[in-house]
């Protein structure tokens, strides 16, 4: 057998069709945000693909828009903004407050009803958006406050749940009761044993967990379109309504500072946690 043909059956190198099909699902993968990003630089006044010239006048109008909001606007997009992140902050904190506790009883524990609990946090995940933003919206409108945005974040929670509940469940799992039981012979009690050893050890789930939550939240659209109301627009629920009489250009500049953001959290994710105690 030859060099070569010895290297092209090697573990681990993709053959030439391989490659190509691989880029080729990549590039599909890719086209919505690319095509975003090129139509972002249209110097037309209307929508068309591809744009006859380049340029930056959508960005110069997206930020007039952000410092000089319309007044015919329910909310201006820095209100829309600020929301979102209120949203997504205080979203990423319960659900890490509630899956680190949560994640550590399903990994040690046995108990009755167990397996029932594992799917009841795994069912966000296939349970259809839609039914879930329109039960939510049934449930609170029984209630005789109106929430506003806290309602906002007990939706995204239940959302982000699965995600920060595995990742901390896959740090527990790597995790051996040595430790424990070590920090326990040396003097220390349950608790102090769990808050001294575990928990630090359980830091990349915890961090993915909580990048994960944020990222869920900070883009959630459909449960939020069902409870959201005039004070409590998040940031896609605002660039929605700019697309609902008019497709408003300067939506695909803003559409990608938010992809920049994600990317930013993604490529911190990755410094901070790496490929150890993240979980899809």
């Amino acid at each position: 057998m030859s060099t070569l043909s010895l290297r092209a059956a090697m573990p681990g190198r993709l053959g030439r069709m391989t490659s190509m099909l691989a880029g080729f699902v990549l590039l599909l993968a890719a086209m919505p945000i690319l095509t975003m990003i090129v139509m972002s630089f249209g110097n037309s006044d209307t929508l068309e693909f591809p744009p006859r010239s380049f340029g930056l006048h959508w960005y110069r109008a997206a930020w007039h828009t952000f410092v000089s909001p319309d007044a015919a606007d329910v909310m201006s997009m820095g209100s829309a903004f600020s929301t979102s992140l209120i949203v997504a902050v205080s979203t990423m904190l319960i659900a890490t407050a509630v899956s680190v506790p949560a994640a550590y009883a399903l990994s040690r524990y046995r108990f009755r009803g167990k397996a029932i609990v594992e799917q009841l946090v795994a069912l966000p995940l296939v349970y259809p958006l839609v039914m879930l933003g329109l039960s939510l919206l049934l449930v609170f409108n029984v209630l005789p406050l109106d929430l506003g945005v806290p309602r906002l974040v007990v939706a995204h929670v239940i959302l982000a749940l699965p995600f920060t509940v595995k990742n901390c469940a896959a740090s527990v799992a790597s995790i051996g009761p040595e430790y424990e039981e070590a920090a326990c012979l040396m003097g220390a009690g349950p608790l102090r044993a769990l808050v001294d050893v575990i928990l630090p050890l359980m830091k990349p789930g915890i961090l993915a967990g909580m990048l994960f939550a944020f990222i869920i939240s900070f883009n959630e659209f459909t449960v939020t379109f069902f409870l959201y109301g005039i004070n409590s627009m998040t940031l896609p629920i605002w660039l929605y309504s700019r697309t609902v009489s008019s497709l408003d250009p300067t939506v695909f500049s803003f559409a990608v500072f938010i992809v920049l953001i994600d990317f930013a959290l993604i490529w911190l994710l990755e410094k901070l946690v790496g490929d150890e105690g993240v979980a899809l």
